[in-house]
């Protein structure tokens, strides 16, 4: 590495270039040497990758730009650490401001909306990938890194890397987001408690099947109620059988979006959403652009049979198993919960948070020993029983790079520039064991996290394995992610408030999201607003023509609740590595 850093001072010499790029180069060593480790790449190679980005930054030194993205730890790194790191070695500063998510797509939406540029660049949920293909007001990124962007493009991005690049390319095949990071919602619980020889004996004796981990909901509800109400108490402290949040707040519309619906049953066949129903229960056929309703009566299964089940049961679970205060929760609450060490299992759970649950007893988390290692494990995610063998079984976040073309130029290239940074195969490495939220396979491959694996909990072996590609995000079929998600979460608070029964809010949702859907399909129609793939509504039938037929959202099912069904851990892992 000095040898290298030598003969790139003689050939600066030579080139007369100036004692800035010296600084520039001597900072991007030192970023190497103390941060940047470990990489899949060679010292050399990280070094021949900041000496591009000196290169390529040298028209944009001295400039400020401002991006945007949500609080999780990777996004905490990124806005306190990578800033640091890429103004000292590019010489562009970077304010990286951190709201919450649903502050960060009003911020994408007001910007679309008006075109004025309020952020360079935006770490936005691929959620919105059917939006930004429709409106075409994000950069297309295939054609910008071939075009108006080549000069800032990385030649090492290496796209094919990327475990979640087809989640932020549309329809038309070309990417319009970039991977930052990514993290599942999984199954966790309490590993420790399951194996108690006491507790399995317990649970067999009243269930009639193991205690483990649950295939089902079914299973899911058993062991729920089991700890609640028949252990009640664990080495002193009162327990509980499931967490979940239901404060009335953006993010828990999202809660449920965020595949809850096609966890119970909602949506047809398909990855990595179904076709023609997708998991927020909006109809399309295969082949077209158009949506074409939410409602049972427009073919749509926003209302149906599974989704008033899917709401149902998380009231149900949230009022009767969950610790007290539970439903106060937001989203940012209820998952550090479970540090407390008082939660047996937790249906949906993001792995953004798994670097909060892998930290010391010493910092208040009770779900790990006194050496640091885990009580705790993940495994995929029960389905409900309208589930059917080819669904999804759950939701993947993409919070992806995005730039919107109201971004003047040099504001995005600059913007661009350090979007790369923070992927680049000189840091990911480092910044996914630092936020634990994989994006590239190289990464999850590396022979650091196969050391790292047993302190985390199953995550290495998930994303090592096939299953990883069954959870994934709102696909294609949502038109307008701002305008339609913003309806979910009064209706299912509503719920939570009893103000509403699951299928009153759920039929009120659905024609709600058919009268958005309405305007938008005028817009389309009158000014080409979403290039001739907005809604093209069916007209409304009886339920009774849609309900149970092929292709069709499903007919209500006589028994919602089938015998449980639990796998054992040791076996589920073997079928992750063995595949």
């Amino acid at each position: 590495m000095r040898s290298h850093l030598l003969a790139s001072v003689a050939a600066m010499t030579l080139l007369g270039l100036t004692g800035q790029s010296w600084a520039d180069v001597a900072a991007a060593e030192k970023w190497i040497d103390d941060e940047f480790q470990p990489s899949t790449l060679s010292k050399d190679e990280q070094m021949k990758e900041m000496e591009w980005f000196i290169e390529a930054a040298k028209p944009f030194a001295g400039m400020e730009i401002n991006v945007l993205s949500e609080g999780i730890p990777t996004h905490e790194y990124e806005s306190q650490t990578l800033t640091k790191a890429f103004e000292e070695i590019t010489g562009i500063k970077v304010n990286h401001q951190i709201l919450g998510e649903g502050e960060v797509v009003q911020a994408v939406q007001t910007q679309m909306q008006t075109n004025r540029n309020l952020y360079d660049a935006y770490v936005n949920d691929s959620d919105l990938i059917g939006t930004h293909s429709r409106l075409q007001q994000a950069v297309n990124l295939t054609d910008w890194m071939a075009g108006e962007g080549k000069d800032v493009t990385l030649p090492t991005l290496d796209l094919e890397d990327f475990i979640g690049i087809s989640f932020t390319t549309g329809p038309d095949g070309k990417l319009y987001q970039l991977p930052d990071q990514q993290f599942a919602n999984l199954y966790w619980f309490r590993a420790d408690w399951f194996e108690r020889e006491d507790l399995k004996a317990q649970f067999k004796e009243k269930y009639g099947y193991e205690l483990g981990v649950p295939v089902n909901w079914s299973a899911y509800e058993d062991i729920a109620d089991f700890f609640t109400n028949d252990v009640k108490e664990i080495d002193g402290v009162r327990v509980y059988g499931h967490m979940d949040y239901g404060k009335r707040a953006p993010d828990l519309g999202w809660r449920m979006t965020d595949a809850w619906l096609s966890m119970a049953g909602t949506g047809s066949p398909g990855e990595p959403n179904g076709v023609p129903i997708d998991e927020w229960g909006l109809r399309m056929e295969e082949g077209s652009c158009n949506p074409a309703g939410a409602s049972v009566s427009r073919g749509g299964e926003t209302n149906g049979p599974a989704s008033v089940y899917a709401i149902r049961k998380w009231d149900e679970w949230l009022r009767e198993y969950a610790p007290p205060g539970a439903a106060s929760y937001d989203f940012y609450q209820s998952l550090p919960a479970l540090s407390q060490g008082n939660v047996a299992q937790q249906i949906f759970w993001y792995t953004a948070f798994l670097a909060d649950m892998v930290k010391p007893k010493s910092e208040g988390n009770n779900t790990v020993d006194e050496d640091g290692n885990l009580l705790w494990k993940m495994a995929p995610s029960p389905h409900g029983p309208y589930w059917k063998e080819g669904q999804k079984i759950g939701y993947q976040d993409v919070g992806s790079w995005t730039i919107l073309k109201s971004t003047p130029t040099d504001r995005a290239k600059a913007a661009w520039l350090y979007a790369q940074f923070t992927v680049s195969k000189s840091i990911s490495l480092k910044k996914a064991h630092t936020g634990l939220t994989i994006i590239r396979d190289s990464d999850i491959r590396h022979e650091s996290f196969t050391e790292r694996a047993p302190k985390l909990g199953g995550w290495v072996e998930f994303y090592r394995s096939p299953d990883r590609v069954a959870w994934s995000p709102t696909g294609i079929n949502v038109p307008d992610y701002p305008k339609l998600a913003q309806i979910w979460w009064q209706q299912i608070g509503d719920v939570n408030s009893g103000a509403f029964t699951p299928q009153e809010a759920m039929d009120r949702l659905a024609e709600e999201m058919d009268t958005t859907m309405a305007r938008m399909q005028a817009a389309d129609e009158q000014a080409n607003v979403y290039g001739g793939c907005g809604p093209r509504l069916n007209e409304p039938k009886d339920p009774s023509e849609w309900l149970g037929k092929p292709n069709g959202p499903k007919a209500k099912l006589e028994n919602e609740k089938p015998q449980g069904e639990t796998i054992a851990y040791d076996e589920l892992v073997k079928r992750w590595t063995s595949e």
